[in-house]
């Protein structure tokens, strides 16, 4: 298709973290047998997703309280992920039509000395605290008392491809903090450590009682091509960014953007900017499924988090007029009821919904998360070489 044409809007919510069973090759991650979704509804005796069981979720796969639809109101298939990796920022590229053909690197054993030599000299901090692989919940409670006793910064990782630094607000100010990890992206990890995100993970509160806030800020790399949302963005395309994927694809591709820090505030935005738009692209992150449920081995919280959605979903379908296209995904998974407290590597569901299409179709395994930011270029008639199929034709 070729030409700029302009039918209305395409709003992408990804659910983070909310897989559909584990990819073929999991096993080399770790990750075999997890199933984010199945294993959570399971967990809680059934899930009660009315809406998305109506639009077609239980026909992806057998879920435990949402049975499949005679009729489903969207159509309905699950993506593979062909990027090597289960990080935030390889499957939100992927999903904007980018592979990523080499994994970041990870550090099952913590940074090389090297690594932290160079980030003590170039962030001027006089020490730090970890460097292990962690959870970022347990670390504060086991280093704070030392970290505000000395000031040094915690830094730690897990299996994604991550530098996160915590810091107690108090301790380091935001401002300070976000100075460290700015530096710490651009002058330490690079190179042969050029990890996916360097994250600032502040945190408050006393002795046996830290917890984490939501001044939490990426800084990842620029996606290594072009994706969907520069290609739309160079056509004078609206592109609007919620959550934090303005973080995510490093600012790049966004028109404009709402740095929302909740499920709530994601939503709300969504709702609102879908309500205003008449033609354009959101793609919104909503991280509460991922950030306070599945690291934290919650299932009963994720269930919760899910139904919550399923109730938002009424309100926004209404939004949606004429050829506009609601698309819901993930960007990996990452399951509550495995011992690990790390994403997973598994299918993604996909729902696509178009208030012109009475009743969806089964639109198959999708063999890259590409599919979706192709289809995306495709809708809008955008001519382009990303990866991936588009499956507009299967939708819309």
């Amino acid at each position: 298709m070729q030409g700029t044409r302009s039918k209305g809007k395409v709003v992408c919510i990804i659910l983070d973290g909310v897989g559909i069973g584990a990819l073929p090759d999991a096993g080399e991650y770790g990750d075999g047998g997890s199933n984010t979704l199945v294993h959570t509804a399971q967990a809680v005796g059934g899930l009660k997703l009315p809406v998305l069981g109506a639009l077609g979720l239980g026909n992806i796969a057998p879920l435990p309280g949402v049975p499949a639809s005679e009729s489903p109101r969207a159509s309905y298939g699950r993506m593979a992920e062909r990027s090597r990796g289960k990080d935030s920022t390889t499957g939100h590229w992927e999903l904007a039509g980018c592979v990523v053909e080499k994994a970041f690197p990870t550090y099952p054993n913590g940074f090389p000395q090297s690594v932290l030599d160079r980030f003590q000299r170039v962030a001027d901090v006089s020490g730090y605290l970890g460097n292990v692989p962690a959870s970022g919940t347990a670390i504060i409670q086991e280093l704070g008392d030392e970290h505000v006793r000395t000031g040094f910064p915690i830094v730690y990782t897990s299996a994604d491809s991550v530098f996160q630094i915590a810091a107690h607000e108090e301790v380091i100010p935001l401002p300070r903090l976000y100075d460290i990890c700015r530096k710490t992206r651009d002058h330490v990890c690079v190179g042969e450590h050029q990890v996916g995100r360097v994250i600032a993970r502040p945190f408050v509160g006393t002795k046996g009682a830290y917890t984490r806030t939501t001044n939490r800020k990426d800084f990842s790399l620029p996606p290594f091509g072009p994706t969907v949302l520069d290609l739309l963005v160079a056509r004078e395309i609206p592109t609007v960014g919620i959550g934090k994927v303005d973080d995510l694809y490093a600012r790049r591709g966004l028109s404009r953007t709402n740095h929302t820090r909740t499920n709530r505030e994601g939503t709300s935005a969504i709702k609102e900017v879908s309500g205003g738009l008449r033609s354009g692209f959101i793609i919104a992150n909503l991280g509460d499924f991922d950030t306070l449920y599945g690291h934290r081995n919650d299932p009963v919280g994720f269930a919760a988090a899910l139904e919550e959605f399923d109730a938002w979903l009424p309100g926004m379908l209404e939004t949606l007029t004429g050829e506009d296209l609601l698309l819901l995904t993930a960007d990996h998974g990452n399951d509550p009821v495995t011992p690990s407290t790390d994403h997973s590597r598994e299918y993604v569901p996909v729902l696509a919904f178009s208030p012109q299409k009475t009743v969806g179709r089964n639109i198959g395994i999708r063999t890259t998360f590409a599919d979706c930011g192709k289809t995306v270029a495709e809708y809008f008639g955008v001519p382009n070489n990303l990866a991936g199929t588009s499956f507009l034709s299967g939708v819309m």
